[in-house]
C-alpha cells in the first residue's frame, strides 16, 4: 500500500484528537498560500463542506493515497475530500494544457467555470486532458477531488503551450523600465519588472540612435533572464533611446517598453585627416595641405613627434628647413570635446645644399645726381632666390681701427640685375656690392675676400670733417 506524506502544515494551529479525527483549531482558517502555491482544505467528506480538517499548502497537486487515509488519522479511510485553489498573474495568458487524472473524482475550474468534469466512483484511474485559452491577467484555478471507496490517487497540472504554430499571442511588454547611465564608465544600466508568463523565455534590449527608427539588439543573440543588462553605446557624445522587449518560448516578441533616453560621453576624435601633402617652397621652407575633416574645429601639426602648432584651417607653412634633411609631418584633427583623430603622417626630404652661390660678377657703381645706380651681372645658378645689395663706408674710430665697414641697402628677387641708391650727392668714396642668396639661405660673407666690390665717388662736394 503506497502513501504519501502530507506538506507541512502552513499553520501555527495546533491540532488535537477528537474522535479518531484530527481536527484543526479555528486559527487553521488563517493558512494563507502565496502564489504559485496551492492551497489544499482537506474534508472529511466528499461534498467538501463544512470545516475543513486540514489546510495545508502544496507546490503541485499529485497526490497517491493508496487504500488509507492521507494522513493516517486525519481523515477517514473512505469518502474524503479536498479543494485546491490558486490565483495568479498569468500575464498575456494564451494557450495552456490542463492535464488530469484521478481515482476516483476530479473536477477542474477557471474563475468558476467548470472547464474538466470526471465526478464519479471509478475503480481504475481516470484521465483527460483539455486545451483551452486563458485570458491576460489574473486568474483563479480550483480543483476538486473526492475518493469513495478503494485506492485514492490525485494529479493535476497546467502548462503553456510553447509550439509557435499554436501560440500567437505576445508577452506583455516589460513594466518598471528605467535607465541609469554611468559616465565615467560609459555603461548604461537598463532594468525592469519581471513578467508574469510562464512561457517567458527571457527578454532583448533594443538600442537607437534618436532621430532614427532603427533598432539596433544589443543583448546578443542570447535573451537576457534576469531583469537587468549592462550596455555601452559608442562614446560619441550622441544621443540614443532604449527599449526592452520580452520574448516567450514560442518566440514570440511583446511591444517595446517607452523608449528611455542616454546622451553618451564624447571620446570618440573624428576620422583622421585625408590627402595630406608636403613640398618644399621658395623661401626655404616647407608647405603642408590636407583636406578637412568633417566634426574638427582645429588640427594638431607634429614634425618628427613634436608637437609644433595648432591650426584651425588644414594648412600650415614651415619655415627655415635645412636643405637635405628628412621631416616627418603628423597631422591629427581635434573635434569640439577635444578627442584627437589617429594620425595621418607624410614625410619629406628637402633638396638643396649647405654651399653659397657663386659670388656676383660685373658689378658696377655709376654716381648720378640722384643717388648711385648700382648694376651687376645675373647669377646664372638655378635656385637663386634673392639679391642684396650692401654699401661700405670708410671707418675710422681716430684709435687706431680703420677698414670698410659694410651694412645692407636692400633685398631684391632673383630677376633683378640693377639698383638706384637713392642718397644726398656729398661726395663721398664708398664700395657696393651684391650678394647672391639661394633657396636654402646661403649666401657667402661680406668679408670674404672674393666678394666683388665697386668703388665710386658719390657726386657733389665731400663734406668738410
Amino acid at each position: 500500500m503506497t502513501r504519501t506524506r502530507l506538506s507541512a502544515l502552513a499553520t501555527t494551529a495546533a491540532l488535537v484528537a477528537s474522535g479518531g479525527l484530527l481536527t484543526a483549531t479555528p486559527a487553521a482558517a488563517a493558512v494563507t498560500c502565496n502564489s504559485p502555491l496551492w492551497k489544499a482544505d482537506y474534508y472529511a467528506n466528499t461534498t467538501l463542506t463544512g470545516t475543513p480538517k486540514l489546510t495545508t499548502c502544496d507546490s503541485v497537486i499529485s497526490e497517491n493515497y493508496g487504500l488509507g487515509d492521507p494522513a493516517v488519522t486525519t481523515l477517514p479511510k473512505d469518502n474524503f475530500g479536498v479543494r485546491w485553489t490558486l490565483t495568479r498573474d498569468f500575464g498575456s495568458g494564451g494557450p495552456f494544457a490542463f492535464t488530469a487524472e484521478a481515482q476516483d473524482g476530479i473536477r477542474v475550474s477557471l474563475d468558476g467555470v467548470r472547464k474538466i468534469d470526471l465526478w464519479k466512483n471509478n475503480s481504475t484511474t481516470q484521465k483527460k486532458t483539455l486545451n483551452l485559452t486563458i485570458p491576460a491577467g489574473r486568474h483563479t484555478l480550483t480543483v476538486h477531488y473526492a475518493t469513495w471507496t478503494g485506492a485514492a490517487n490525485v494529479k493535476f497540472g497546467y502548462a503553456p503551450i510553447t509550439s509557435a504554430t499554436t501560440d500567437k499571442v505576445r508577452p506583455l511588454t516589460p513594466a518598471g523600465f528605467t535607465v541609469a547611465y554611468d559616465k565615467t564608465l560609459n555603461k548604461v544600466t537598463t532594468r525592469w519588472t519581471a513578467n508574469k508568463e510562464m512561457d517567458l523565455a527571457g527578454y532583448r534590449v533594443y538600442r537607437r540612435l534618436t532621430g532614427t527608427t532603427a533598432w539596433a539588439k544589443v543583448s546578443g543573440t542570447a535573451l537576457v533572464t534576469g531583469g537587468s543588462y549592462v550596455n555601452s553605446p559608442p562614446p560619441t557624445g550622441q544621443a540614443y533611446a532604449y527599449e526592452i522587449r520580452a520574448v516567450d518560448k514560442a518566440g514570440n516578441e511583446s511591444t517595446g517598453t517607452v523608449d528611455l533616453p542616454v546622451t553618451s560621453v564624447d571620446r570618440t576624435g573624428p576620422a583622421a585627416p585625408t590627402g595630406l601633402k608636403a613640398v618644399e617652397n621658395n623661401l626655404s621652407g616647407a608647405d603642408l595641405w590636407w583636406n578637412a575633416t568633417a566634426g574638427a574645429v582645429a588640427y594638431r601639426v607634429y614634425i618628427d613627434g613634436v608637437l609644433a602648432d595648432t591650426v584651425t584651417y588644414p594648412e600650415y607653412d614651415l619655415e627655415g628647413t635645412s636643405p637635405g634633411t628628412t621631416y616627418t609631418f603628423t597631422v591629427r584633427a581635434l573635434d569640439q570635446a577635444g578627442n584627437a583623430s589617429a594620425a595621418a603622417t607624410t614625410t619629406l626630404k628637402t633638396t638643396g645644399d649647405l654651399v653659397a652661390p657663386e659670388p656676383v660678377t660685373g658689378v658696377k657703381a655709376t654716381p648720378r645726381e640722384d643717388g648711385v645706380l648700382v648694376e651687376w651681372t645675373p647669377n646664372r645658378e638655378t635656385d637663386i632666390k634673392l639679391y642684396q645689395v650692401l654699401k661700405a663706408e670708410w671707418y675710422d674710430d681716430g684709435e687706431g681701427t680703420v677698414g670698410w665697414l659694410a651694412h645692407p641697402v636692400t633685398l631684391l628677387t632673383e630677376d633683378a640685375t640693377s639698383f638706384l641708391h637713392e642718397s644726398e650727392a656729398d661726395g663721398e668714396h664708398v664700395l657696393y656690392g651684391v650678394i647672391a642668396i639661394d633657396r636654402w639661405n646661403n649666401s657667402m660673407d661680406a668679408t670674404d675676400p672674393a666678394m666683388n666690390w665697386a668703388e665710386v665717388t658719390e657726386l657733389g662736394t665731400p663734406a668738410a670733417e
